[in-house]
């Protein structure tokens, strides 16, 4: 296949399956040690399923803009919708999120290994080894990196069912009371935190997610998903306050702590470093994924041909980010606060605003014949 430049570009094919969990693992990447919905505090499993409303027409946005123009991404219908000009433009602001989205998680992950395992390591060390194999698997492509989730997954699914029974005998169940303590305001608040951190930061699959089987492959990938990921995140959510209470929101990385205080016996304990290695791997996914949609993004835009030659310079500048972006972790967490409405254009209203766009001219090219050429012209591309 060739690109814009006319040069031979391999075409990545991802499947239905691998999409789900790549979108799952992407999900729940960061949310492990983070935790989610912390201003509801013990209610912060109810501000999880308060998001779902939320979160369900968004997905829609999203899956719905893939959908509209099979095997294109983002920054194709960007281009298509509103003209090279205006496009590229816009692409400009989501490359910055997907580029600064990657820094802010590498260095969520610097921080938690930081302080979980290697206190005397200086961060960019640490820094550096993330992104380094970030950037080594992504010279193989996406395709590798979808294939590489599916088969991570399990594992990560298996640690949780065997790690979070072994939590729960350290857990109180009254720790989940009272519910609805200081009323909705704190559960709505969780709930809007919840929904941009980290159900909202799936647009970033619209400039990954161009070479999907079918129409309908988008809204499997995103709402199956989310299906998984919630599951997962109510588990842990759940078992961090039974067994943590109030601290589990006051608390840097609420699982990790949850899961340190297992001792059964004296044969089992400190399983929390094995917890660790999964979360790591979660978040590689993650990090890897943002920086593919940031070099996908500069090199269309620049019409600089295979993404691939890119990843290394893009991925370092992503490290040096990363490494600049926090002092400490009390300002890491402070971020954290503002984040929901800093990504309130990226996320809800420039994703509407392009969707609208993409209707109208979809109905448009139909209304004078030019959207069956299209469509045929993509069928023999694929």
């Amino acid at each position: 296949m060739k690109n814009e430049r006319g040069d031979f570009v391999r075409k990545e094919i991802i499947a239905d399956h691998q999409s789900i969990v790549l979108v799952a693992t992407f999900i729940f990447g960061s949310t492990l040690i983070l935790g989610t919905g912390g201003d509801a505090k013990q209610d912060a499993w109810l501000a999880i399923l308060v998001a779902i409303p939320m979160v369900i027409p968004a997905l829609f946005v999203y899956a719905r803009l893939l959908s509209l123009y099979p095997g294109k991404d983002l920054f194709d219908i960007l281009n298509r919708v509103f003209g090279s000009f205006i496009g590229k433009f816009i692409a400009l602001f989501f490359i910055w999120y997907a580029f600064h989205l990657g820094a802010l998680v590498i260095r969520n992950f610097s921080e938690f290994m930081e302080i979980a395992a290697m206190p005397e390591t200086p961060p960019m060390v640490i820094i550096f080894s993330m992104g380094l194999v970030c950037i080594l698997a992504l010279k193989d492509g996406i395709e590798l990196l979808a294939r590489l989730a599916t088969f991570l997954l399990p594992f990560i699914l298996l640690l949780i069912i065997i790690v979070v029974p072994l939590s729960l005998t350290q857990a109180h169940p009254e720790n989940l009371k009272p519910i609805l303590y200081e009323g909705w305001k704190p559960v709505i608040k969780g709930a809007f935190s919840t929904f941009s951190f980290p159900f909202g930061e799936t647009i970033i699959f619209t400039m990954v997610l161009s070479t999907l089987k079918t129409k309908k492959s988008p809204y499997k990938s995103f709402y199956f998903a989310l299906v998984i990921s919630i599951i997962i995140m109510l588990i842990i959510t759940l078992r961090n306050i039974m067994v943590l209470g109030h601290m589990a929101s006051m608390v840097y990385f609420p699982s990790y702590i949850a899961v340190s205080v297992i001792n059964i016996g004296d044969f089992l304990q400190r399983i929390e470093v094995t917890v660790a290695v999964i979360f790591l791997f979660a978040g590689f996914i993650k990090i890897s994924v943002c920086l593919y949609a940031a070099c996908n993004g500069i090199t269309k835009i620049f019409n600089l041909g295979d993404y691939r030659r890119f990843v290394a310079p893009i991925g370092l500048f992503m490290l040096i980010c990363a490494d600049n972006i926090y002092e400490n972790t009390m300002e890491m967490l402070e971020w954290i606060k503002y984040y929901p409405y800093y990504v309130i254009p990226f996320q809800i209203i420039l994703p509407i605003i392009i969707l609208i766009g993409a209707e109208i001219k979809v109905r448009k090219d139909r209304g004078q014949g030019t959207g069956d050429k299209e469509q045929g012209t993509e069928i023999k591309e694929r």
